[in-house]
């Protein structure tokens, strides 16, 4: 019991921990990009009272941190700063405004952020059902015909990354064969493609681990005594072998739909996908909209560290070594 609270609390401590690193950094690179919000989003031609405005709307008039340089040296400038501000706007569940559009920031990113996860979702469903037949097969042939195969398939894979296999998939399926449109996020039939384009990379990798979880399982003891009791090959490894093998596999696809749920932005931008990694991509990075970017990035790192906690509860779950350790 104790050593389970500690270790609870050392994960919370991790958390806090990262949070504060991803709020710190995104702070300060922002405050290193060349240019000010005022005079990118208003314009060139925008007055000094109009900029003034601006800045005093959304708190840019105020010191970026609690210290700041200037001609008369260092200046310690209290609670009254941004970077406090932001914090304060956090502890309140309020991720700020948009520069541009003057919304909620936590409104715009839950619009798009189920559209990710759908995607994310499709994408694993499809590395799954890629990854799952052909690893098993693998490891049940290896060195073999079939295992060969299916190792240049998963090669295959991971050495196409997705800006080619997205804008490929949209030519054959999209332009030649019509049976998708190129883009969007409107229509059901919509998810197929950039599901597909990510859930190839990931079956990939989970096809080798498969395959490589399946040969050490069949060296195994167990499976010598289940093949003695003259269970079927079938039975001994879908009952048997893949039970046990698909443990160190949980670990991959828990940080992988950790990826994936933080925003594919290159796959969402081919495919004009409505999600999270588009949002931040084109409303904030290319608009330089910084507290929408601040927003996006504080979630994609929050979904991360969920998505790698549940990982590691479910895989103490299944694995007893680990549990009692």
């Amino acid at each position: 019991m104790k050593y389970k609270l500690l270790n609870f609390v050392r994960q919370l401590a991790l958390i806090l921990l990262v949070i504060w690193t991803v709020v710190s950094l995104v702070t300060l690179l922002i405050e290193l990009v060349p240019g000010t919000p005022a005079t990118t989003i208003l314009g060139e031609t925008a007055t000094a009272e109009q900029i003034a405005n601006f800045n005093a709307k959304h708190g840019l008039d105020k010191p970026a941190f609690f210290i700041s340089y200037g001609e008369n040296g260092f200046t310690w400038n209290g609670l009254d700063n941004r970077y406090a501000d932001y914090w304060g706007g956090l502890f309140q569940g309020d991720l700020g405004r948009s520069f541009r559009t003057d919304r909620p920031v936590l409104d715009m990113i839950l619009e798009r952020y189920p559209a990710t996860i759908q995607l994310a979702v499709a994408s694993m469903i499809v590395a799954i059902g890629i990854a799952l037949p052909l690893g098993v097969l693998a490891g049940t042939n290896k060195n073999g015909l079939i295992d060969n195969a299916a190792s240049f398939i998963a090669l295959l894979g991971i050495s196409l990354p997705t800006f080619v296999i997205g804008p490929f998939l949209v030519y054959i399926f999209a332009v030649k064969l019509g049976w998708f449109r190129p883009g969007g996020s409107l229509y059901p039939e919509d998810i197929i493609l950039p599901a597909v384009t990510l859930g190839a990379a990931l079956s990939a990798i989970l096809t080798r681990m498969i395959r490589s979880s399946v040969i050490e399982e069949l060296g195994e003891d167990y499976v010598r005594t289940a093949r003695a009791k003259g269970l079927s090959e079938r039975k001994v490894v879908y009952k048997h072998v893949l039970k046990n093998g698909l443990i160190p596999v949980v670990t991959i696809l828990g940080l992988q739909l950790g990826v994936l749920l933080a925003g594919s932005i290159i796959t969402e931008k081919i495919f004009s996908w409505q999600g999270l990694g588009l949002l931040l991509l084109e409303d904030g990075i290319a608009k330089r909209d910084y507290r929408l970017v601040q927003g996006c990035v504080l979630v994609i790192s929050l979904t991360y560290i969920i998505a790698n906690s549940l990982t590691d509860f479910v895989y103490r779950r299944l694995d007893p070594r680990i549990r009692l350790s």
